[in-house]
Formats: structure tokens, sequence, C-alpha cells
């Protein structure tokens, strides 16, 4: 696998929303405050955090979003590893450890920020395409998808078998014998566990299809399993969302 350059796009994604920015920063200008920082965020969201596996997982990404706010507290991050699949032949943004504090969950920083980034990403790409793989163990991460996504997998009422198929290669090029390809789940030895608190599910949320749907396919998120996605970041597969955050 290839590591390619993460950069910024090239129209700024600096914004403020709700007093909330996004910026993308590459891996090597994270200084240790922001390490920190990041550390500390997903340790009070997660259980099962331990300081040297956070900076293994870091240590191979390309780049991190950072949210944060006027103050310029950290509110949410994602980090980001972009690199050519030679198992399939098409490159892949695989998005690590993301976490967005409580009071940032109505600002759309991290999305729109994301958005730019691998649509800019995605231009570079234009025959073997460029493809989002993600792991997620909480129905709110995996409710991204069919926002700014038309077509993704897996997906409720709409069985796709060459993209599954293209998630299978993927997930076991990267992940090796902890995918199990009959459910698509990864099952890490030492997995990141939500909090109760996020592991709750609100009330009326498990009438969302979407939801229901991620519940059903991951039983084991309450212990940590993580559920493979993917979706291939183009134009044509945005939906209307997607489409306003990315210009």
């Amino acid at each position: 696998m290839n590591l390619l350059t993460c950069r910024s796009p090239e129209a700024p994604v600096d914004f403020a929303t709700r007093h909330v920015s996004g910026r993308i920063v590459r891996r090597d200008d994270l200084d240790a405050a922001a390490r920190d920082a990041m550390f500390r965020l997903l340790s009070t969201h997660f259980t099962g955090t331990e300081r040297g596996t956070f900076e293994d997982d870091l240590a191979e990404k390309s780049c991190a979003i950072l949210i944060e706010d006027d103050s310029g507290v950290l509110r949410g991050f994602s980090t980001m590893l972009v690199y050519e699949s030679a198992a399939a032949g098409v490159a892949v943004v695989y998005s690590g450890d993301t976490i967005v504090d409580r009071v940032a969950w109505g600002s759309p920083a991290l999305p729109r920020t994301w958005l730019r980034a691998v649509n800019e990403l995605a231009r570079g790409f234009p025959s073997r395409g460029l493809y989002w793989l993600l792991l997620t163990s909480g129905f709110r991460t995996y409710r991204f998808l069919p926002v700014f996504f038309r077509r993704f997998a897996p997906q409720v009422d709409a069985e796709d078998a060459p993209l599954q198929g293209l998630l299978d290669t993927l997930a076991r090029e990267r992940f090796g014998d902890r995918y199990y390809p009959g459910t698509g789940i990864v099952r890490f030895a030492r997995p990141q566990v939500l909090v109760d608190e996020l592991l709750t599910l609100p009330d009326g949320r498990a009438l969302d299809p979407h939801v229901g749907f991620f519940l059903d396919r991951n039983p084991g998120h309450v212990v940590g399993d993580e559920l493979a996605c993917i979706a291939r970041v183009h134009e044509t597969n945005f939906t209307a969302a997607a489409r306003r955050m990315a210009r």
C-alpha cells in the first residue's frame, strides 16, 4: 500500500457554525497538546482506550480533522488514512478514531470538513475511484451513510453484490482474520466500547430503519464489535445534503 498525500481542499475548510469550526492537520503537524486533547476526548467517550494503542493508530494515519470551539478547545476529531489498495486496485480513505463531543452534536463542522476534503481527493482518482472504508460501533456514525451517500454497503433493503464484494476485499486486506465476511464484523482483541450514555437508544430512534438495520447487523456493538462499511466517494453518489456541504 502506498501512502498518498492528504491535503486540504482548495476551498477553505475553516468555518464557524454555532461557534465550532473544522480544520485539517497533517499527522506530523499534530503537536503534543493536540494529541493529549484527542486522547482525553476519546477516553471520555469510550472505555478500553489505551494511550499506546491510540498513538500506534495515529502513527499510520495521513491527517486528522480537528473540531474546535472559539476558545480553541477540541470538541471532536477524526483521523484519516489515504492509501492505494493492492488487492482491489482502488484508492481508499479509511476513517480511524472518530468522536464528537455532545456539545458539538448540532454542528455540521466534522461532516462538512470531511466531505470537502474527500471530494477534493476523489478528483485525483477519476478512473480507479476513491472509496470510504468505515468501521462503526455506534448507530450515530452509521447514520451518516444514508444522510450523505445514495449507495453504500451494507444498506437496508439494497443489496449491492459488487460493492459488498469490494468491501470484503478491502476489509480482509486491512484487518485480516479480525474481519468476519459472513457478518461484516471486525472484532479487535482489545476493543474500545462506547460509554453507556452513548449506547443508549433515544426515544423513537428504533423506528429509524437505518438505525434498526445497524442494530440488527451489529448486535455486538455493545461490547465493541465494529461493522465494516463502504461507500464510493463521488459526486454522483452524494445526496443533495452532501453536495451542498462539499461545495
